[in-house]
């Protein structure tokens, strides 16, 4: 059976400025089955739910829609555009969040959904909250803009050092995206403790965003000893200091995280030719890795010594 593994190639969230027609956001994803080919040319069905105050919230808007992947497996809805389940998507009051967004899939087209991650939704939305505002009567003038930025938004770009390592991914117009550590934080940890169980530890989110809670799921299951390095507790142990400011939060990327950071080694820099661990699991047995430079996907026995580098997110 297929399962949606590849999850947010970017939340690419825009509003719409169609305030007085309709509201909506844009959504991508990236489909893969269980064997980690891209799901090509295939009819996805989604459920997509607007979440109240927490990830387990209570849904305020649920609506359904039927796509397609296109030849690079890519889906992409107008989230707000969908069969409405639950209320509607104009009516939900941003100002009174935060909400998250989980998504369903059918990778058979249908209604047969698996979750398949939640996300915070952070500033976006709140342009269509300043869209219904109760008042037209202009604020009071804003302290100017920071040399550098657009407005009063500062932005990034790959390649860019920042945060304590490399820029190598940036979305919402480069506000936000991910950093890589400017060296390996080791050469050759296994996925698990060495004498480690072989127990599928539900480390199973691929997207941007899903090494974080991989990390945090490894690393409770692992536990901490004086002895026992693993490729999650290195980089969830890892910090830099930076003038006066110490840059914490790291942790082991996702399988897609991963892979965009080989997209960008090049502008990174500091790899070796060898194979690096993402924190998302395949089994009991076996964890993501991707062989540089060539890029190769490969799912390795988690005893398996290889490279770690941490990221973290801005």
């Amino acid at each position: 059976m297929k399962q949606l593994f590849t999850f947010l190639v970017a939340v690419i969230l825009t509003p719409s400025a169609y305030a007085q027609i309709h509201q909506k956001m844009s959504y991508q994803a990236v489909i893969h089955d269980d064997n980690n080919n891209l799901l090509i040319n295939k009819s996805v069905g989604m459920q997509v739910s607007i979440l109240k105050d927490s990830a387990t919230g209570t849904a305020v808007y649920v609506e359904r829609q039927s796509t397609f992947s296109n030849n690079k497996g890519l889906v992409r809805i107008e989230i707000g555009m969908g069969k409405a389940v639950l209320n509607t998507f104009d009516a939900i009051d941003w100002a009174s969040g935060p909400y998250f967004m989980k998504i369903e899939t059918d990778p058979d087209g249908g209604k047969n959904y698996r979750i398949t991650g939640t996300s915070q939704l952070l500033s976006v939305p709140y342009v269509l909250y300043a869209e219904n505002s109760g008042s037209s009567v202009p604020g009071p003038q804003g302290l100017p803009g920071v040399k550098g930025v657009v407005g009063d938004r500062i932005t990034h770009k790959i390649g860019e050092y920042y945060g304590g390592g490399i820029v190598f991914y940036v979305y919402d117009d480069g506000q936000h995206g991910l950093i890589a550590a400017t060296v390996d934080e080791s050469s050759g940890v296994g996925w698990y403790l060495l004498n480690g169980r072989n127990k599928w530890e539900m480390a199973n989110a691929r997207g941007i965003g899903a090494g974080k809670a991989n990390t945090a799921i490894i690393v409770s299951e692992e536990g901490y000893f004086d002895a026992g390095a693993y490729a999650a507790r290195v980089c969830n142990e890892y910090s830099v200091r930076v003038g006066d400011i110490t840059y914490s939060g790291w942790y082991l990327p996702s399988m897609f995280e991963l892979y965009l950071l080989y997209l960008q080694k090049d502008k990174v820099g500091g790899f070796s030719n060898s194979l690096y661990w993402s924190s998302t699991e395949k089994n009991a047995t076996e964890a993501g890795a991707i062989l540089f430079p060539r890029g190769a996907k490969l799912n390795v026995v988690k005893f398996m010594p290889a490279c770690v580098r941490a990221i973290r997110a801005f």
